[in-house]
């Protein structure tokens, strides 16, 4: 079986071409064709090796990957599901998971032809929507779901999103404002109409100042914020009294802070393995998808074998949607 994956930790240059053993089914599991797997942050992050010392000892190869679409080609044995050969699915997945002694142990990715999930993994993909498309919903959308779930913001509340222009903020933007909350929003000029078009009632220039151009437009602080672009602290001076701040990496984290929750501001790091095996969210998702309100992006799909141009070209920054990797 294809896979692409890495041995040692490094930059790009270490993705490569694996021949992995065939996975099958096995009781209360499907397997899936992957036809396109969507390459995120988590994904470079592995392979850079933030992980390494929790993996030391922990034999590789090291498959990357958290989103990936394609069709049910297996199912295992006693496995109860509504999925049928031949479906077109999607799924979130985990390379690295903890064990119970808090290591991570190698569980294996996306980047795969053959993926063995348990069934309540694995929904149907949104109709109408391709593999390449699917792929980019998943992990991403998830994320947002979970930091919507944990906010409980009521219908009419004000919810910042910094970082509104990348698949995470897109997809955070048009859930929002889907939900009834009134969005403030950054963008560069560039994405300003990629931005209002994704549901934003108000959009603010980006950069180090965004707290303060979101307080011109609420002068008492927003309900929340949530901190796609890794702002950090100074975010709070966008929230009021009482309100949240959510984080999308914890301290410890690249690109990860601690945080003075101050004036009673509520602190929140959405974790997305919360959601792992969650068909009821991952359902939602598609539903969302297949009404219209989430809009998949893809900025390019690129062969497998070319995972490595793909990591460089999502750490140069300034891709809108997501790279996916098709097999």
């Amino acid at each position: 079986m294809r896979a692409v994956g890495l041995n040692e930790f490094g930059g790009p240059e270490v993705l490569q071409v694996l021949d992995l053993p065939e996975p099958h089914a096995g009781p209360g599991e499907v397997r899936m064709r992957v036809r396109a797997a969507a390459v995120n942050p988590s994904d470079t992050l592995l392979r850079s090796g933030v992980h390494a010392t929790a993996l030391a000892g922990v034999p590789g190869p090291y498959v990357p990957g958290m989103d990936a679409a394609g069709v049910i080609d297996e199912i295992g044995p006693d496995t109860r599901t509504d999925l049928s050969i031949g479906d077109a699915v999607m799924a979130m997945v985990l390379p690295v998971t903890p064990t119970a002694e808090g290591t991570l142990e190698n569980s294996g990715g996306g980047y795969v032809e053959h993926l063995v999930l348990p069934a309540d993994w694995v929904v149907r993909a949104p109709a109408g929507v391709g593999h390449e498309s699917a792929a980019t919903l998943p992990m991403n959308s998830l994320t947002a779901l979970l930091a919507l779930d944990q906010l409980a913001l009521a219908p009419g509340s004000t919810l910042a999103v910094v970082g509104a222009a990348g698949t995470l903020g897109s997809y955070l933007v048009q859930m929002a404002s889907h939900a009834g909350l009134t969005v403030v929003a950054d963008a560069a000029p560039a994405d300003e109409a990629l931005v209002r078009e994704s549901g934003a009632s108000h959009v603010v220039a980006r950069g180090p100042e965004v707290a303060d151009r979101i307080l011109a437009h609420f002068p008492g602080g927003v309900d929340a914020v949530v901190d796609v672009a890794l702002v950090g602290p100074r975010l709070l001076d966008a929230v009021r009294d009482g309100g949240t701040l959510v984080r999308i990496r914890q301290s410890g984290e690249p690109g990860g802070y601690e945080v003075d929750s101050s004036r009673g501001i509520r602190i929140l790091t959405p974790f997305v393995p919360e959601y792992a095996g969650r068909a009821d969210k991952l359902d939602e998702i598609r539903r969302l998808a297949e009404s219209g309100v989430l809009i998949p992006r893809v900025a390019k799909a690129l062969p497998a074998a070319d995972a490595p141009d793909a990591h460089r070209r999502f750490e140069a920054g300034g891709v809108r949607g997501r790279l996916v990797l098709t097999f």
